[in-house]
C-alpha cells in the first residue's frame, strides 16, 4: 500500500491525514494548536506542522500542503520575516485595498487584471497597508510568500507556489496565468519583491530531507473542492471561522463589484468564491451570549419556527468582507416582547450566517455557475438545526458529508496525483452523506426576504 499525507494548516490549527494513495482511505490523523490572532509567527505554523506529524510519517511516500489563504510574509534577504504574517482575517488593510483599487483603474480595470476586486483580505492590499505604515520593514522585504508556499519552503527549500492559492495575492491573474508585475509594484510603492514560482497543478514542488516527494499545494479553499472532488452543479459552502461558497468551473471570473473573487483551482480550472468573515463563530459568540453550551443552543434553534418570530441578525461580528463592510458590527433587529426568547435568538443567528451564504450561492449563479446542489461542510456544517434550517434558505438540495477534514483529504489526493504523474487526480471516492432536501421553499423566502429588509434598513441599500 502506498500512503501519501496531506496538511491543513489553517488558521486555528494544523490537521494531518494519512491516505492510501489508490483509495483515498484516511489511516492516520493528527492535529495542533496554532496561536489565536489576526497575526502570527509563521514559525508557529512549522512548529504544529512537526508536532502534528509526528510519528504519523512512517512509510509515506509523497506529502501535500494546503493553508490558510492571502497571509503575507514578507522575508528579507537571509528569509527572515521582517515582522509577524498579517493573516486573511486582518482589516487593518481596508483603506490600503480602497486606495489601491482607486490607482489601478477602478472595480472594473482590478476585475479584469487580477480577477478579484481588492479587499483588506488580498495580500496586496496588506503590502500596501507594510510600505504605508512600516517602510522601515518593507524597505528589507526580497520575498513575498503566503502561508503554504512558506511551508513548502520549509519542507524543500524552494520557493514555489501553485495558481489556486497565487491568484489570491491579488496579483496574480487567472485569466492571463501570470504574476502582473505592474499591479504588485503599484501596490509595494514601485518595488516588486521576488514571487514564488508557479507550478502546473500535478508537478511537484521538490522532496524533503528524508525523501518524500512533496506536491505543489494549494490554498485551503481550493483544497477543499480537490478533497471533495466538486463537479458541476455542485456549490460548495464551508461553515468555519469564515464561510464560503465556491465551485470549481472553466472559465474565469471577472466580478467589479468585488462579492466574488475570481480564483483559479488547483487542477487547472477557476474558483469562483465568495468569502465572509462571519460563520460558526456566530453560532458560537450567540450560545455565549444566552449562557448555554452548543448542544442547548443546537436544541433551543430547533425549537424555534422558520423566521425566529421575526427576528433578523445581521451577524458582522468581526466587521465582513463580503459585503465589504470591514468597520460594520452585528445588528439584531425586529425585537418585540413577544419574540424575545432564547429560541428565536438562536434561530436568528442560524438563519442569519446562513443568509449571508446564501447571497454568495445566488452571486455564483447570477455569474453563471449552475447551482444543482450545496455540499455543506465545516465543523458547523454537523449542526442540527444548521441542517434544518440550510435547504429552506438556500433553496436546492443539500447534501452534508460525513466529518472529514476535507482540505487535508485535497491536499494528500494532491500528492498522490503528484505521485502518480498522471494527466487527472486519482478517483477517491467520498465517505457517507446526509441529503438534505427542500421541504417549504415558501418559508425560505420569507427568511430571505426578512433579511434584506434588515439589511436595507440597516445598511442602506440591498444585500
Amino acid at each position: 500500500m502506498t500512503l501519501v499525507a496531506g496538511i491543513d494548516s489553517s488558521t486555528q490549527s494544523t490537521k494531518v491525514v494519512i491516505c492510501d494513495a489508490t483509495t483515498g482511505t484516511v489511516l492516520r490523523e493528527g492535529r495542533a494548536p496554532h496561536p489565536d490572532g489576526t497575526v502570527a509567527d509563521p514559525e508557529s505554523w512549522w512548529q504544529a506542522l512537526t508536532n502534528a506529524t509526528e510519528g504519523l510519517l512512517d512509510g509515506v511516500a509523497a506529502i501535500g500542503v494546503a493553508a490558510q489563504q492571502h497571509g503575507m510574509v514578507a522575508l528579507d534577504e537571509q528569509g527572515t520575516p521582517v515582522r509577524p504574517a498579517l493573516l486573511w482575517n486582518d482589516n487593518r488593510s481596508a483603506q490600503a485595498a480602497i486606495d489601491l483599487t482607486r490607482e489601478l483603474g477602478g472595480p472594473q480595470a482590478c476585475a479584469e487584471a487580477i480577477g478579484t476586486l481588492p479587499v483588506a483580505s488580498l495580500t496586496a492590499s496588506k503590502l500596501r497597508w507594510l510600505a504605508e505604515h512600516e517602510p522601515h520593514l518593507a524597505d528589507r522585504v526580497t520575498d513575498v510568500l503566503l502561508p503554504h508556499d512558506w511551508l513548502i519552503w520549509r519542507l524543500t527549500g524552494e520557493f514555489v507556489t501553485d495558481r489556486g492559492d497565487a491568484s489570491g495575492t491579488g496579483y496574480w491573474s487567472p485569466r492571463e496565468g501570470r504574476y502582473r508585475q505592474d499591479v504588485l509594484a503599484t501596490a509595494f510603492g514601485g518595488r516588486t519583491p521576488r514571487t514564488p514560482r508557479v507550478l502546473a497543478p500535478a508537478e511537484p514542488a521538490g522532496r524533503t530531507r528524508d525523501g518524500m516527494l512533496v506536491s505543489a499545494g494549494t490554498g485551503d479553499n481550493m483544497g477543499a473542492a480537490l478533497g471533495l472532488d466538486v463537479r458541476p452543479g455542485d456549490v460548495v459552502v464551508s461553515l468555519g471561522t469564515s464561510g464560503t461558497v465556491f465551485a470549481s468551473v472553466d472559465k474565469p471570473s471577472a466580478d467589479p463589484t468585488g462579492q466574488i473573487a475570481g480564483f483559479a483551482d488547483a487542477t487547472g480550472r477557476f474558483l469562483p468564491l465568495v468569502c465572509t468573515l462571519n460563520a460558526a463563530r456566530v453560532l458560537t459568540a450567540t450560545a455565549a451570549m444566552i449562557g448555554v453550551e452548543m448542544a442547548e443552543f443546537d436544541r433551543l434553534a430547533c425549537g424555534a419556527e422558520p423566521g425566529a418570530g421575526g427576528l433578523a441578525l445581521l451577524p458582522y461580528l468581526d466587521g465582513e468582507r463580503t459585503p465589504i463592510l470591514p468597520d460594520a458590527s452585528g445588528t439584531l433587529l425586529g425585537l418585540r416582547r413577544d419574540n424575545m426568547t432564547p429560541e428565536n435568538l438562536a434561530r436568528a443567528a442560524v438563519e442569519g450566517m446562513l443568509c449571508g451564504l446564501a447571497a454568495g450561492v445566488d452571486a455564483l449563479r447570477a455569474d453563471g455557475v449552475e447551482v444543482a446542489r450545496v455540499l455543506l461542510i465545516g465543523g458547523a456544517a454537523q449542526s442540527r438545526a444548521v441542517q434544518v434550517a440550510a435547504p429552506l434558505i438556500f433553496g436546492v438540495p443539500v447534501t452534508v458529508p460525513a466529518p472529514a477534514e476535507y482540505v487535508a483529504r485535497g491536499a494528500a489526493r494532491q500528492a498522490a496525483w503528484a505521485l502518480a504523474g498522471t494527466a487527472r487526480p486519482p478517483e477517491w471516492a467520498l465517505p457517507g452523506a446526509a441529503e438534505l432536501e427542500v421541504v417549504d421553499s415558501e418559508a425560505g423566502a420569507r427568511i430571505r426576504e426578512l433579511h434584506h429588509g434588515a439589511f436595507a434598513q440597516v445598511h442602506g441599500e440591498t444585500a
